[in-house]
C-alpha cells in the first residue's frame, strides 16, 4: 500500500458526496410538496408540532428516496441508557394476494415503533414482564441510509411514559435553555430571536492497533483495555507522535472514515496524531447538540467498522494502555441564536459587552452550583483511570477564563476600568513570513472547563462516552440560572442597574470556581479544598451525589427527569460500574490462570531442566544465571498464585453484595486493589519470562507497528 494517498482517490467530489445518504433539507425541498416542506421546516426550525398528515407524505417520499439509495429495510435508531445505539430492522415489503410484495412505509411506521423495553437498562423503572416500549421520530435529526437500511433517529420511552433513553432529555434540555435564553435576550431588546440553540463540537480521540494483535488479547476483546502489560522501552516521552506525519496505512484508514462520514452528512474536519503512540483524533464542525450527539455515535461506529476493513482495531476505551495517555472527548459547547449570533462571543471589548457578560456569569454560577452533577456525567470505571493522571483534568471541576475575560470580570465586580488584554501582532523577524494576530488569551489544556474564544470546552469526557449526558446537565443548569436572572431583571425598574448589581453579586458568590493555573498540580488540589470545591475522585464518590436534593429539584422543575427517573439512572450507573469491574476481574483471573501461569511454568520447567543438565556436568560449569532467574521467577509465580486466589475470593464476596451503592464501593476499595496487586506481579513476570513463552502480544507489539 502506498505511503501517500493515490491521486485518483482524492478527486474533488466531496461536494457531491457530502450528505448524499441523508434525507436532509435539500432532499426535502426537492421531493416534498411546498406546503408539506413548509410544515416540516417549521417543525425542524421552530419546534412546532408535527401533523400526522404531513408525516404520511414525508414517509412516502422518504421511502422512495431510500429505495433509490439501495435500502430494503428501515429502523428506528435510538440511544438507550447503554451509552451506545440500538436498532431493529424491518423490511419495506408488504405481501399481496397474488403472492408478490409491494414496498410500503406509512406515516404511522415513521412516527412510532415498538421495541422491547424490558431488555435495556431501566434502573427498576420497568419489570421484565413489562416489555412494551415506544420509539418516536425526532424530525429535527435527519434520517439517513447506511448499508441497505433507512435509519430514522428516534426517542425511546416506556409504555407508561418513563424516559429510557438519552435523546429525550437532551431535546427537553435544549428547549429549556432556549426558552430561558430568549427571556434574557428580550430584556436586551432582541425581539427578533425565536430560538436559541446549543451547539457542540465533540473531538474524538482513539487508538489504532493491528487486528491480529488485538485478537490475541482476551482483555482487549472483553474489556477494551489491557489488564496486563508492562511499559514498553519507548512510550510518548520523546513527544514525537503528536501532530507527527500520519503513516500511509493510517492515512488510508482516515480517508475512508472521512468519506463515509461525509456521505452521512457529518462534517468531519480535522484529523491528526495524538500524544500517545498509535493514538489519533478526529474532530467535526459544530452542530446542534442533538445532531452532534447522533453524529458522535456514528463517528465511533464508523471508526470501528472502517478499522476492521483495514485489518486494524479501533480502541475507544478511555485508558487502553497503562503508562501512556488515555483518550478523551472534548465537548465544545456554545449558544447561538436563529439570527446567527453567538451568545458567547465576547466581542472586542468584553468588559462593556453586558449581554455577553450575562451569559458568561450565568455559566460560571451554574458550574459552581452543580459541579457534582457535571462530574457525574463523565464518571465511569474507565474514565477513573484517566482523570487526574497528568493527561486529563482532575476530578475537580473548575473554569479557565484566561487573560481576556479575567480583567473584564474584575472590572464588572469592582466597577473600576481595567486594562483589557489586546490582540498583539506576532512578528517572527522573517520578511517572507507574514505577521499575524495573536489571540488575546492563551489556552489552558489542563482545565476541565475552559473558555476558548467563543465557546466552553468541557474536557473531562471519556472517549467512549455519549455526549448526551454532559450536554443535558449543562443545558439544564445554565437554563436554571438564566431563568433566575430573568425573574429578577423582569421585575426591575432600572434594567441596567439591576443587571450590573445582579452580575456582581453572582460573581462575588461563585468566582471560587474560576482557576487559570495548572490543574495538574498538587497545589491546585490543596487550593481547591480550601475553596470548598468538591474532589470526587472515583465514580462511586461522584454518583453518591447524583440524587442530591438540588439535582432532583433542578431536573424536576424543568421537566427533564422525574425523581424516579433520576434514581433509576443512579442505580444504572452504580450497576454499570460494578459490572465493568466484575468483567475485568474475571478476565484477569482467566488470563492469569489459563495463559500467564502456564507460560511461566513452561519457562520455569525449561530453566530447571537446563540447570539440572549444567549441574550434572560438574561444578566447573557456572549455573549462576539459571539459578538466579529460576529463583526469582519461581518466587513471583508463587506470588501470582496467591494473588489469583485473593482476587477470586474478593470477586465472589463482591458478587454477593445486594445493595448497588455498597457493591460499587466494595469494587472500588477492595476489588481494584486486588486487581492492581495481581497485575503488578504479572507485569514483573512479563519482563523476566522469555519472549517465546509469553502468551500474548506485549505493549511493544501493540503500540508500534508498520
Amino acid at each position: 500500500m502506498s505511503e501517500e494517498l493515490e491521486v485518483k482517490d482524492c478527486k474533488n467530489d466531496v461536494i457531491d458526496l457530502f450528505g448524499s445518504k441523508v434525507f436532509n433539507i435539500t432532499v426535502m425541498r426537492k421531493r416534498l410538496p411546498k406546503h408539506i416542506y413548509k410544515s416540516m421546516m417549521s417543525t425542524i426550525k421552530e419546534d412546532t408540532p408535527l401533523d400526522e398528515n404531513v408525516a404520511e407524505v414525508v414517509a412516502n417520499a422518504m421511502k422512495d428516496w431510500a429505495l433509490e439509495q439501495g435500502a430494503t429495510h428501515f429502523t428506528h435508531w435510538f440511544q438507550p441508557m447503554t451509552g451506545i445505539t440500538a436498532e431493529k430492522h424491518d423490511a419495506f415489503i408488504s405481501p399481496t394476494e397474488e403472492g408478490k410484495v409491494i414496498m410500503e412505509f406509512s406515516g404511522k411506521e415513521l412516527i412510532k415503533g415498538e421495541p422491547d423495553a424490558s431488555s435495556f437498562p431501566s434502573g427498576g423503572l420497568r419489570a421484565t414482564f413489562e416489555a412494551r416500549g415506544y420509539t418516536a421520530w425526532d424530525p429535527t435529526s435527519f434520517a439517513f441510509v447506511k448499508g441497505t437500511t433507512l435509519y430514522i433517529p428516534t426517542t425511546f420511552i416506556s409504555y407508561s411514559g418513563e424516559i429510557l433513553d438519552k435523546k429525550t432529555p437532551l431535546l427537553r434540555s435544549m428547549k429549556v435553555i432556549s426558552d430561558e435564553a430568549i427571556r434574557i435576550l428580550r430584556l436586551f431588546g432582541k425581539t427578533d430571536v425565536k430560538k436559541v440553540t446549543t451547539t457542540v463540537g465533540a473531538e474524538q480521540e482513539y487508538f489504532l492497533i493491528e487486528r491480529d494483535m488485538y485478537k490475541k488479547r482476551k482483555d482487549l476483546i472483553l474489556t477494551g483495555r489491557t489488564l496486563f502489560g508492562s511499559k514498553a522501552p519507548k512510550g510518548q516521552e520523546k513527544e514525537d507522535h503528536y501532530f507527527g506525519r500520519i503513516r500511509g496505512r493510517v492515512c488510508h484508514f482516515m480517508r475512508d472514515v472521512d468519506r463515509e462520514l461525509w456521505e452521512l452528512g457529518i462534517p468531519s474536519k480535522t484529523r491528526h496524531n495524538e500524544v500517545a503512540p498509535a493514538q489519533h483524533e478526529l474532530a467535526p464542525v459544530f452542530s446542534t447538540s442533538n445532531l452532534a450527539t447522533d453524529n458522535n455515535q456514528l463517528i465511533m461506529e464508523t471508526l470501528q467498522r472502517v478499522a476492521f476493513r483495514h485489518d486494524l482495531q479501533c480502541l475507544l476505551h478511555e485508558k487502553p494502555f497503562a503508562g501512556v495517555n488515555g483518550s478523551g472527548k472534548h465537548n465544545n459547547w456554545a449558544l447561538s441564536t436563529d439570527t446567527g449570533e453567538n451568545l458567547l462571543n465576547p466581542g472586542k471589548t468584553p468588559s462593556e459587552n453586558l449581554q455577553f457578560l450575562t451569559f458568561l456569569v450565568a455559566v460560571i454560577e451554574a458550574v459552581d452550583r452543580y459541579p457534582e452533577l457535571l462530574r457525574c456525567t463523565v464518571a465511569s470505571a474507565g474514565n477513573d483511570h484517566r482523570l487526574g493522571a497528568n493527561e486529563a483534568p482532575p476530578a475537580i471541576v473548575s473554569i479557565f477564563l484566561g487573560d481576556q475575560l479575567t480583567p473584564a470580570l474584575k472590572s464588572l465586580e469592582t466597577g473600576k476600568p481595567v486594562e483589557e488584554a489586546k490582540d498583539l501582532v506576532m512578528d517572527l523577524g522573517v520578511d517572507a513570513v507574514p505577521n499575524f494576530i495573536v489571540d488575546a488569551t492563551d489556552r489552558n489544556r489542563t482545565s476541565p472547563f475552559a473558555f476558548t474564544g467563543n465557546k466552553f470546552e468541557f474536557r473531562m469526557l471519556g472517549s467512549n462516552q455519549s455526549i448526551a449526558g454532559p450536554n443535558i446537565a449543562l443545558n439544564t443548569m445554565v437554563a436554571e440560572v438564566l431563568g433566575e436572572f430573568a425573574d429578577k431583571l423582569e421585575a426591575a425598574d432600572d434594567f441596567k442597574t439591576a443587571l450590573i448589581d445582579l452580575l456582581r453579586e453572582s460573581l462575588k458568590e461563585h468566582k471560587r470556581v474560576v482557576f487559570n493555573g495548572n490543574n495538574y498540580s498538587e497545589e491546585w488540589v490543596e487550593e481547591a479544598e480550601r475553596r470548598g470545591l468538591p474532589n470526587l475522585k472515583a465514580t462511586p464518590d461522584a454518583f453518591a451525589t447524583y440524587c442530591e436534593p438540588k439535582n432532583v429539584e433542578l431536573f424536576d422543575k424543568h421537566g427533564i427527569y422525574t425523581h424516579g427517573e433520576l434514581d433509576a439512572r443512579q442505580e444504572i450507573h452504580f450497576e454499570d460500574y460494578s459490572k465493568t469491574l466484575n468483567i475485568e476481574a474475571l478476565t484477569m483471573l482467566t488470563m492469569a490462570k489459563r495463559e500467564i501461569l502456564p507460560a511461566v511454568l513452561d519457562y520455569t520447567k525449561d530453566l530447571a531442566d537446563i540447570l539440572t543438565q549444567k549441574k550434572a556436568l560438574g561444578d566447573f560449569i557456572d549455573a549462576t544465571a539459571e539459578e538466579t532467574v529460576l529463583q526469582n521467577v519461581s518466587k513471583l509465580s508463587g506470588s501470582l498464585v496467591k494473588k489469583v486466589e485473593i482476587l477470586d475470593k474478593t470477586v465472589i464476596e463482591a458478587q454477593g453484595i445486594e445493595d448497588v451503592q455498597e457493591q460499587a464501593r466494595f469494587y472500588q476499595n477492595k476489588v481494584i486493589e486486588a486487581m492492581e496487586s495481581l497485575r503488578a506481579t504479572a507485569d514483573e513476570l512479563e519482563t523476566m519470562v522469555g519472549e517465546k513463552y509469553w502468551p500474548f502480544p506485549i505493549y511493544e507489539d501493540l503500540l508500534f507497528y508498520v
